[in-house]
């Protein structure tokens, strides 16, 4: 085992006799294509020797609004502004660039080269190294689970967007007075509010019961209208009661929304992000001109960031930088393998990389910068510490931002039906590469089940379903919670570090920058190749030892979950991560070695044959390991032999 990680799996062609300088003789063209069509898939199964039905995207723009679509999601909304504002203001902007430039940029691009390579869903990405292809089955595990749960909060979004719509009959937003059933006496709203500090001011000895809470025992009306009347919430996870009938309704809608975005493919999703990707910035820029008027706003942002140097000194900052950055760019969740294993073979996939994530940044500092403002203006309002309304999570988009909302004395229910709309699009646009990971990986695996898109899809959609129906019920956020805290966290950097390890020290690094450079026709920068073997690796380790070291009992708001709970927490986590030793103990039981297990199948490289013409995948029909050679390439495309491994036929 120890050779097998030192030495690389190196990779290389089957004839260096017949390249020339890299190219193939004019006449023999004809003969290479026929053979590359037959010979190099000779040993396949018959679902892998073409493409049968296997889409692409219908442009570009396409390709990148659904990536921008899948990295912008709702965590840059709800988590990134608080994460700042918690960790020193814009102090915490320096930890969260190293973090991006050292971890985030080459995770995305190993990502999306791997899936664009080899025009595979993330279970066939790892053909390279199939003792890893755990990791791929570890993806998929990942995506069920946060879809199951993803789509509950879209459901909650869906709520607020209906009641939103129907405060145009009403005049007033639900959550924006204290005079409702679901109310108590602990409910301040700003009306209330008022009278109180009319009475304060007057001097009057009898001081009503409401009047006497304080900022800690005060409920705002949004708060009471989340937990009392949409959630019916109960007081802990133990009492679960029965699914609540209009949230399942709400949940099924969103499914159904997902199934008619989803039936016909990319290609029907593919339109879809035209508006899913777009249409956030706008309202983000409208809400931020319009809180930018708002008094009270600039203090906001000011909160949000005031820079609080010696923060740097705390190491919970850094953690909490790379884990932001990591989780915010949906990496190792298999989306980005997914989404551009639809791409063509020779798009520049170095580029795309800096857009989308660029974009990405940017996108949860302009959206700090909008929701702080509102928080600030909210601050204002009541009277209170911005501190004292920042919250994060479902508690800003669902409580904070909507109590900021009503405030506004102008419009405030067309803004709310613009935020809502906005939150829709961004988790839509997240399901979208979430189920097709779940959905390219079972069409890859079974290629008949193309033939039935639809049919699949509806069925993938019922069991996500109802998977998500206990989420429905009155401990509903705190199963939620327990999905969000340990589904999609600590099995991710766990999945990201195999990933890196398994290609770079058993593939072999050289042979990715190779596979790589076949696709962009340039060599891969010694930057992307330090942070793939070291650097991005050792940093995920460390946050990963970090985070399992502050292991703690979830919590909500002021709930703590009894310890029981660290029981299905634990399962949530291996239910995904157990699939890459597993599948690794079985393919060497299949193949009798460990040295076995670790070399590519014979049908590993460009999917489509025409993509392996003068490569070294031409005309090859299995690996074999060569402990003197590896095939490197020079930039002008010339073959060159040095120590490594190889293949041939």
């Amino acid at each position: 085992m120890a050779k097998v990680l030192k030495k690389g799996l190196a990779m290389p062609s089957q004839s260096f006799d017949s390249y020339s300088s890299g190219s193939i003789v004019k006449n023999e063209l004809p003969n290479r294509m026929a053979s590359a069509a037959n010979d190099s898939f000779t040993e396949e199964s018959s679902s892998e020797k073409s493409l049968p039905g296997r889409q692409s995207w219908g442009n570009k723009i396409e390709f990148m609004l659904s990536m921008v679509g899948y990295a912008v999601g709702l965590g840059n909304i709800w988590r990134f502004p608080y994460l700042t504002y918690k960790n020193g203001g814009g102090a915490f902007l320096i930890p969260y660039l190293i973090c991006l430039v050292l971890c985030g940029l080459p995770i995305f691009l190993f990502e999306v080269a791997l899936g664009q390579f080899c025009s595979q869903g993330p279970i066939k990405a790892f053909n390279g190294v199939p003792i890893f292809k755990g990791i791929g089955y570890a993806m998929v595990a990942v995506s069920t689970i946060i879809g199951c749960y993803y789509n509950v909060i879209i459901s909650y979004t869906l709520r607020y967007l209906f009641e939103s719509f129907q405060a145009f009959s009403t005049g007033e937003l639900p959550w924006a007075n204290c005079d409702n059933s679901w109310n108590d006496e602990k409910c301040m709203d700003v009306g209330r509010l008022n009278r109180c500090r009319s009475i304060q001011a007057n001097g009057t000895l009898e001081v009503p019961a409401m009047c006497q809470l304080n900022h800690t025992n005060r409920e705002a009306p949004s708060q009471q209208y989340f937990e009392n009347h949409i959630l019916e919430m109960s007081d802990s996870i133990e009492d679960v009661g029965l699914p609540k009938a209009d949230l399942v309704l709400y949940l099924a809608i969103s499914y159904a929304i997902l199934f008619i975005c989803l039936a016909k493919g990319i290609q029907s999703t593919g339109k879809a992000v035209y508006i899913t990707s777009t249409f956030p910035y706008v309202v983000l820029t409208t809400l931020l001109i319009v809180g930018l008027t708002k008094d009270g706003s600039l203090n906001g942002i000011k909160y949000f960031l005031t820079p609080e140097w010696e923060r740097l000194k705390d190491m919970s900052v850094w953690k909490d930088a790379a884990t932001q950055i990591f989780f915010s760019l949906s990496a190792s969740w298999g989306g980005l393998i997914t989404l551009a294993s639809y791409n063509e073979f020779d798009n520049n996939i170095v580029r795309d990389t800096l857009i989308v994530v660029l974009t990405n940044s940017a996108t949860s500092i302009f959206a700090g910068l909008t929701i702080f403002s509102y928080l600030g203006f909210m601050a204002h309002s009541m009277g209170v510490e911005v501190e004292d309304v920042a919250r994060q999570g479902p508690g800003l988009a669902f409580i904070a931002y909507p109590e900021a909302l009503t405030q506004i004395s102008t419009g405030s229910i067309v803004w709310s039906v613009l935020f809502f709309t906005m939150l829709l699009m961004l988790g839509l646009s997240t399901m979208f590469a979430t189920m097709n990971t779940i959905i390219t990986c079972c069409s890859d695996a079974f290629p008949q089940l193309r033939k039935r898109q639809a049919s699949f899809t509806a069925v993938l959609c019922v069991f996500l379903f109802l998977l998500g129906i206990p989420m429905t019920t009155r401990a509903g956020l705190y199963i939620l919670t327990l999905f969000d805290d340990f589904g999609g966290s600590y099995a991710l950097l766990v999945i990201s570090v195999a990933e890196m390890v398994s290609i770079c020290f058993i593939y072999g690094l050289d042979n990715f920058c190779s596979d790589i450079q076949i696709m962009i026709k340039r060599p891969v920068g010694m930057f992307w190749r330090i942070c793939w073997k070291f650097v991005s690796p050792v940093l995920l380790t460390a946050v990963f030892i970090a985070v399992l070291a502050n292991w703690k009992v979830s919590t909500l708001g002021n709930y703590v979950y009894p310890n029981w709970t660290n029981y299905p927490a634990v399962g949530l986590i291996l239910f995904s991560v157990l699939f890459i030793p597993l599948m690794a103990i079985h393919h060497v039981i299949k193949k009798g070695s460990i040295k076995a297990a670790c070399e590519p199948t014979s049908h590993w490289g460009p999917l489509n044959s025409e993509n392996r013409l003068n490569t070294r995948y031409e005309n090859r029909k299995h690996f074999t390991r060569d402990p003197h050679r590896f095939i490197d390439y020079t930039s002008s495309g010339q073959t060159l032999l040095s120590s490594g491994a190889s293949f041939v036929s």
